[in-house]
């Protein structure tokens, strides 16, 4: 038999970080002072908090919706998340009303959803391939240990917990069968074991997962006990002409024989997070080399340059190897956030570098991307080109990935640092400082720089005394020629680097400073030959930073610009732009359309004129005036 697990790390909590940098610390801030409050007012003026009451009648609009619970329930989170660094009495008096209202609504045997006690209590637990009753009891769940963690209050952990306890009666072996058709409470559930010790919540984690590719499937057996018109939200289930399918929710195979990535992008991400952990937990080496095996389909087939996962729109999903277009990326902001969990997860079992590039390449990109500046604004979608008609929006009818993003970001200090008994791990370099626990020895490790803007970071190592551990630095896969000093000495990297982590071990001393230089020059990435959509075009990327070009910078017609293959590009931070970030400039060459007048085609070697050309970070486009907007160029 292969090797149990064993979990190689446990991430810092990000109440033991502080985030002071020129990139993070104002998004935590706009996320604070506008995405939280925003996201509350809109859950306010949509009925979705009121209907915690309950009072809703037949007529009446609007009529309460089977996820409204989850968008509720990540506003807690984030909100709970924010209050542990940032305490405000406001906002925790919000949270305490609303964590009122829905410990009022639970049912006295413990059931807690609005849509299925006051709209179709009779469909309870009827279709778990679509209503996402198990789905929002997961996010509630989530809310519960975050809020439990961060204010100390229970009064929502023991909701949850009655719940979990209800769900646990009725799914099992000897009970019901079953799976939910979104993943999402397997995730939760091992949250809640880990934050209760309760074995029970564990081992159901693990049997949901085990009820996938059931042979007939469970779905497919749900479906004809359903009426007409319930299973036609089960659509999704029937490949054209095909019969019946479940890619769609990750229920082709089990879970152990899964390879590749399939169907919605964050079922698949919350799936394969529950995989993970339970695979920690449990040691089961079968789950680890699954995540794996998609780890690859995902990262190495199927991901695009921004961390973005996801091309289609009809599925909200995966389709083929290689099948990436820019236009119609669909590229949900709440798939890219999956990634970065689900990489997080893998991060801590292995120690391995390439889990990090992953969650930094999404969390600078796809991320980053999906909220404007200001905090106001998001994206649900995240194509690479647009002709100007794409733009975040104040809000959606399907609201999950506003408050989304805005649990990620209050928590964003997880990502930084890792800990064991005799190891500190630094993932993600980012001004300000984190406590690690080693061992019960406590390590204060302080970042000062202007990363991803400057590549120079100093780290301050201040054990309470001299003591002897392992400092393990990333060095990230985008970077070439590393170089680190400690005291003013040089160190060799190459001979203490494995798996993308420079691993230091010595007699640590208060004070011990290492400088590390992480060069960014401006490098152009060309896409494996078989992306048909990136064929004699490189995408500009300094640093963890993918770019992109603008009209508003550039002019329209942005396919016009071609950038020679010997062109020098340069960059340059620009205080005033964006909130200050590091643009990219450089020589080019544009079609000239003047020339084509009256011509739809003519023989080769058509005139061009010279161009400037110009280009922002991705994450911050559509943050100015409307237009055009493209991440891979033409190259010639």
């Amino acid at each position: 038999m292969a090797a149990a697990v064993s979990r190689k790390l446990a991430p810092v909590p990000f109440t033991r970080v502080e985030v002071d940098d020129a990139f993070w610390a104002p998004r935590i801030e706009a996320n604070r002072a506008a995405t939280i409050p925003i996201a509350y007012r809109h859950l306010s003026e949509t009925g979705r908090i009121d209907a915690w009451k309950l009072d809703w009648r037949k007529g009446k609009e609007p009529v309460p919706h089977p996820f409204w619970d989850s968008d509720v329930a990540k506003w807690i989170e984030a909100a709970a998340y924010s209050l542990a660094a940032h305490p405000d009495p406001e906002l925790e008096r919000r949270v305490d009303a609303v964590v009122d209202l829905i410990a009022a609504a639970q049912q006295p045997d413990g059931y807690l959803n609005i849509y299925f006690t006051v709209v179709a209590p009779e469909r309870r637990f009827a279709n778990l391939g679509m209503w996402h009753e198990l789905y929002c009891a997961g996010h509630l769940i989530e809310a519960a240990v975050a809020h439990h963690q961060a204010t100390g209050k229970r009064k929502l952990l023991d909701v949850v917990r009655r719940y979990a306890d209800h769900i646990d009666s009725v799914f099992g072996p000897g009970k019901r069968d079953g799976c939910p058709g979104h993943p999402e409470i397997e995730l939760a559930l091992i949250k809640l074991y880990r934050a209760t010790g309760e074995r029970r919540y564990r081992e159901l984690a693990g049997f949901f997962l085990d009820q996938r590719g059931a042979r007939p499937s469970f779905f497919q057996r749900e479906i004809e006990r359903l009426d007409p018109e319930d299973s036609r939200l089960n659509r999704h289930f029937f490949g054209e002409g095909e019969g019946f399918r479940t890619e769609y929710c990750q229920d082709h195979l089990s879970v152990r024989e899964q390879s590749d990535a399939v169907g919605h992008a964050v079922r698949a991400m919350y799936l394969y997070c529950a995989m993970a952990d339970v695979a920690a937990e449990t040691g089961d080496g079968a789950l680890l080399r699954a995540c794996k095996r998609l780890w690859r389909s995902v990262c190495e087939r199927r991901m695009y340059v921004t961390g973005g996962i996801g091309p289609a729109s009809h599925n909200e999903g995966f389709t083929a190897d290689y099948d990436l277009p820019n236009a119609s990326a669909y590229a949900e902001t709440c798939a890219a956030i999956g990634l970065v969990f689900w990489n997080h997860r893998l991060l801590q079992l292995e120690g391995d570098g390439r889990y990090a590039d992953a969650m930094e390449r999404a969390l600078y990109n796809g991320v980053a991307s999906g909220v404007s500046l200001d905090g106001e604004r998001f994206f649900y979608v995240n194509p690479l080109a647009s002709r100007g008609d794409a733009h975040r929006q104040p809000w959606f009818a399907c609201s999950c990935c506003p408050p989304n993003v805005a649990r990620l970001v209050a928590s964003f200090g997880q990502y930084v640092y890792s800990e064991s008994s005799s190891e500190a791990w630094v993932h993600l370099y980012v001004q300000g400082k984190g406590e690690l626990d080693l061992g019960g020895r406590r390590v204060v490790v302080e970042q000062r720089g202007r990363y991803p803007w400057k590549e120079r970071v100093a780290i301050e190592v201040r054990p309470p005394r001299a003591e002897e551990f392992t400092l393990a630095l990333r060095i990230p896969g985008w970077c070439r020629g590393a170089r680190a000093k400690l005291g003013g000495r040089t160190l060799r990297l190459a001979p203490i680097t494995r798996k993308g982590y420079a691993r230091i071990r010595r007699r640590w001393h208060p004070g011990d400073r290492i400088e590390l230089a992480l060069p960014m020059p401006v490098e152009r990435v060309e896409a494996n030959p078989a992306v048909a959509a990136d064929a004699g075009r490189v995408a500009l990327q300094r640093g963890p930073l993918v770019y992109c070009l603008e009209e508003v910078d550039n002019g329209a017609h942005l396919d016009d610009l071609v950038l020679a293959r010997n062109a020098k590009l340069g960059a340059k931070l620009d205080g005033n732009l964006l909130g200050g970030v590091v643009r990219i400039g450089g020589r080019a060459r544009r079609a000239d359309r003047a020339a084509w007048s009256g011509a739809l085609y003519r023989f080769a070697g058509s005139r061009t004129k010279p161009a400037t050309l110009k280009a922002v970070p991705y994450c911050a486009w559509d943050n100015r005036r409307a237009g055009e907007m493209l991440v891979w160029i033409r190259e010639a």
